[in-house]
């Protein structure tokens, strides 16, 4: 069996981010034969603009993400949610990684979206979001894979989410669905 890739999209650029931590988390649970592998560099992308998105020219910093997605099995998103909505950095990479449209790099890939928030309704409308962009995008959207972190502040104030073995188990579970989605194990939603 050839290894399966997993590329992870954080939606939060701060270093300390609870989302970036859930991430990590999520790479610590991949099984044998599957690297999931946190992106770098969405800081770096400009905001979509169809005038910068020109066949052959397109910003180095946009190509590298539609590279990335592209060489990936199955992507896996973690937005934060800030004021009811998923994050302007997860929406951008979103956006180049959907075109061009009908060929982009998230055309029939399986994604998976995780969402965390302090609050406890635990991102469900970004979640719903970018979801809902993924599946204008031509995404294959994964939706056993989901998972939902509410009061992520209070839940993980004092640890890591890779020290916390339920949320390591839903973790798991939710990398082993996209992981079968990806290799065709698995009909997604």
């Amino acid at each position: 069996m050839t290894q399966t890739r997993i590329l992870a999209l954080v939606g939060s650029l701060r270093a300390a981010s609870v989302n970036r931590k859930l991430a990590e988390a999520a790479v610590q649970t991949a099984p044998d034969g599957v690297e999931v592998t946190i992106y770098e560099g969405l800081a770096d992308i400009p905001f979509y603009n169809e005038d910068l998105d020109v066949p052959g020219s397109a910003p180095a910093a946009a190509q590298a993400l539609r590279d990335a997605v592209a060489a990936a099995d199955g992507v896996l998103l973690v937005t934060p949610e800030y004021n009811g909505t998923t994050s302007a950095v997860l929406k951008n990479a979103i956006d180049w990684a959907s075109r061009p449209y009908g060929v982009g790099a998230l055309q029939d890939r399986p994604v998976a979206v995780l969402s965390g928030s302090i609050s406890p309704n635990a991102a469900k409308w970004a979640h719903g979001d970018v979801v809902r962009a993924l599946g204008v995008a031509g995404a294959r959207v994964v939706e056993n894979a989901h998972l939902h972190f509410a009061t992520i502040g209070e839940r993980f104030a004092d640890t890591h989410p890779k020290d916390d073995a339920e949320a390591l188990t839903q973790l798991a579970g939710a990398v082993n669905d996209l992981v079968e989605a990806a290799r065709g194990e698995l009909v997604s939603a």
